[in-house]
């Protein structure tokens, strides 16, 4: 009995030594190995089930992909002493495990030095150029402007020249950093700015001045529009006015003619005989007493007018009410 639980102790320990030496690497790992906290031997690279001493070596994983380093938005000057926050990002890997293992023992180290290397060479960059060349992408670039615009408003459009740009102020903060980092095992692949804004406390004014500005440009686009608005509508008075003047006078003529022409024709009809000539006479006093007389007129005529001429000659049965209502007294 004691041989048989000596037997399986002696099993259990066998299977504990197995399990504790062997180890796997998987595709996106590298691993270091290190005895009494010191590497020993190159780093495994390749994946797949690997075998080490129990209980006197460890394994250190190594990541082998493409990391990430995202700053945190900084405040630094410019040339022309405008401070700006810049924002930066970048993307590395390990590529000799075994110096990064001395130099920084774990990632959380690597990216501390990052900070600090990357922090550092940004604002030696930013200081050495001034906003416009940090903020631009490309050198000869031809800003897009309306067809309709005059001469004088084309210079309203034009770029401040530049002699570098954005790109080749991140080349310059990566061929930099780059060399620092090298002595740590990383390869710095790429950096690029993620964000570049004006220093929180003199955004505010910024934006009031840029406001201002646009403001102004506005209000004289404005005062120019309401000054040709002005001019349109006077010139559309004028024309009207003198279009009718043009047709009032067109009327008068054509209305003289046309009492020309009728006076003619009742001149014509009227002088034929002197009973057409009285008829004529007859007809524009009663034309003349509708247009003159009221339902409550008075009239004051002497006896020898010649509105009264034809009312003399009335009977008083037929007329008596009439006479009263026109007022005259015979």
């Amino acid at each position: 009995m004691n041989r048989q639980l000596a037997m399986l102790a002696a099993l259990g320990i066998l299977a504990y030594v197995l399990i504790s030496s062997i180890y796997t690497v998987s595709e996106v790992e590298q691993m270091i190995i290190t005895q009494f906290g010191k590497p020993v031997g190159q780093p495994v690279t390749s994946a797949g089930l690997k075998v080490k001493v129990p209980f006197i070596q460890e394994i250190n994983p190594i990541d082998k992909r493409v990391l990430e380093w995202d700053g945190s938005p900084s405040d630094m000057p410019t040339k022309d002493k405008l401070y700006i926050s810049v924002d930066l990002f970048a993307r590395w890997r390990f590529t000799d495990p075994l110096q990064y293992f001395l130099r920084l023992r774990d990632e959380r180290s690597a990216q501390s030095r990052l900070d600090d290397i990357l922090g550092s060479e940004t604002r030696n960059a930013v200081a050495k150029h001034e906003l416009i060349e940090i903020i631009r992408t490309t050198k000869d670039r031809v800003p897009l402007r309306d067809a309709l615009l005059t001469e004088a408003e084309l210079d309203m459009g034009s770029l401040v020249p530049i002699q570098k740009g954005r790109k080749q102020v991140e080349q310059e903060i990566f061929t930099a950093a780059a060399e620092k980092v090298r002595v740590f095992g990383i390869e710095l692949l790429d950096i690029r700015f993620k964000r570049i804004n004006y220093n929180e406390s003199v955004r505010p004014k910024i934006y009031d001045r840029m406001i201002s500005e646009r403001r102004q440009i506005a209000e004289r686009f404005l005062s120019e529009g309401n000054g040709e608005a002005a001019r349109i509508r006077g010139n559309r008075v004028r024309d009207l006015n003198k279009i009718q003047s043009e047709a009032y006078r067109q009327v008068e003529e054509i209305r003289g003619v046309a009492d020309a022409k009728a006076t003619e024709i009742y001149a014509r009809a009227y002088n034929q005989s002197p009973e057409a000539v009285a008829f004529y006479e007859f007809t524009r006093t009663m034309q003349a007493y509708k247009s003159i007389i009221a339902e409550n007129t008075t009239l004051v005529l002497s006896t020898d007018s010649d509105l009264f001429k034809f009312l003399k000659g009335m009977s008083p049965d037929g007329n008596a009410d009439f006479t009263r209502r026109a007022g005259s007294r015979p």
